[in-house]
């Protein structure tokens, strides 16, 4: 049903090939045979990743923690704030590790046993590394995940560490980390389950029939989210270009990447119409999730970003905390930082006037608020420490005023 093929030089490999690159250096995608017959009506079950299955290029039982099925929410005050009519969320913080990325792992631990590996491995910011230890531990198999020191989340260390991953954090950054564990995987046989892997992508497509199944089998006219090693924007223009070539949806919305102006070489590839990105050596930004200096997917994402017809942006760290404080204390939507970005590129873009008032747009948050509880304590008021009397509480409570209905 399915092959691997280069989107360079074009080369097929069969599906049980274990390969990551074409042997030309170009990435790969996982290809379905021309005459593949679906239609929604062979979706089963609840809204999961795996009610996709029959656009999934699995053929076992899957590694699966019920993931996917994530809320679709309407932020009508922050659209009205920013000056537009229709915008939703879709939070991915609210998958079982608490991060889009378990719809790749779920995907990738599966192939990696149905293809017989022993052991898998990735580089990380974080989410990666939490998510292929859980999935890694549901299926039964060692996980390996290299991270840059000092340069993860406790939160999301944490999730690698408790669920038993071997965890090595090196002196340098995500790009040198990635380099190690292509390394490691070549040589030891281990499977890699970074975004160049393939597979992975094929999960995180599913985040596109998401959508267009919560929104009454409409397709929105764009979608913004976060982009670092741009994995997920190339996966969920996959998962719309598949739609509608099997006839389900009739248009693919605009696929709108936002990056931290310390790590942003697709934003900056865009702005410069180059084919092409130029690394970023020393990426900064305190959104970790999408400090990345030379993603691996920027090919991909420059043909979804260019092919749609949309766009890339890039927000300062001030943005990115304001709408991160915006998206909580106003939607009661709890993300990380690097998921705010999406909702500081909204506001940006409509003021730049790009996004049109009468647009419906979906923004993607990434990763649950959670995952990064030490940037909340240092960007919010602390709480005020009082006697333990009611005469203290009214007085914090209130403050010059005297009554509740005053205070409101």
């Amino acid at each position: 049903m399915y092959h691997l093929e280069c989107i360079e030089c074009h080369r097929k490999y069969p599906d049980n090939e274990i390969i990551y690159l074409c042997k030309c250096g170009g990435l790969l995608d996982v290809v379905y045979d021309s005459d593949l017959q679906v239609s929604k009506n062979d979706f089963k079950g609840p809204l999961s990743v795996w009610k996709y299955r029959p656009l999934l290029p699995a053929k076992g039982e899957p590694v699966t923690l019920q993931e996917g099925g994530t809320k679709l929410y309407r932020i009508d005050r922050i659209a009205k704030d920013v000056g537009i009519k229709d915008v939703y969320v879709k939070h991915e913080g609210m998958n079982p590790t608490g991060s889009f990325k378990d719809r790749g792992m779920t995907m990738g631990v599966t192939k990696a046993l149905e293809l017989g590996m022993k052991t898998v491995a990735c580089a990380s910011t974080g989410n990666t590394s939490a998510s292929l230890a859980v999935y890694g531990a549901r299926a039964g198999i060692p996980a390996v995940v290299i991270l840059p020191s000092g340069k993860v989340a406790l939160g999301k260390l944490a999730q690698a560490l408790i669920h038993g991953a071997k965890v090595l954090s090196i002196r340098g950054n995500f790009d040198e980390a990635l380099k190690l564990v292509c390394n490691l995987c070549e040589e030891e046989g281990f499977y890699l389950l970074n975004s160049v892997n393939p597979y992975r992508l094929e999960g995180q497509k599913t985040i596109a029939f998401e959508i267009v199944d919560q929104l009454g089998w409409e397709v929105p006219d764009r979608i913004v989210l976060p982009v670092g090693n741009a994995g997920n924007i190339s996966a969920i223009y996959k998962g719309f270009k598949e739609f509608k070539r099997i006839g389900i949806i009739d248009d693919i919305p605009k696929m709108t990447g936002i990056q931290a102006e310390g790590a942003s070489p697709i934003a900056l590839a865009v702005r410069e119409h180059a084919a092409s990105i130029t690394p970023e050596t020393m990426p900064e930004t305190l959104a970790t999730a999408i400090r990345i200096g030379n993603p691996v997917n920027a090919k991909k994402a420059l043909t979804a970003i260019n092919e749609s017809g949309g766009t890339a942006e890039t927000v300062t760290d001030e943005e990115i905390v304001n709408a991160q404080c915006e998206l909580a204390s106003v939607e009661g939507i709890g993300v990380e930082p690097a998921s705010a970005s999406s909702i500081a590129g909204l506001r940006k873009l409509v003021e730049m006037g790009v996004i049109e008032p009468d647009e419906r747009v979906v923004c993607v948050t990434t990763g649950h608020l959670l995952k990064d509880t030490q940037h909340v304590l240092d960007v919010c008021p602390k709480p005020v420490e009082i006697d333990a009397t009611i005469e203290a509480v009214r007085k914090a409570v209130f403050g010059n005023q005297e009554s509740w209905r005053s205070f409101i």
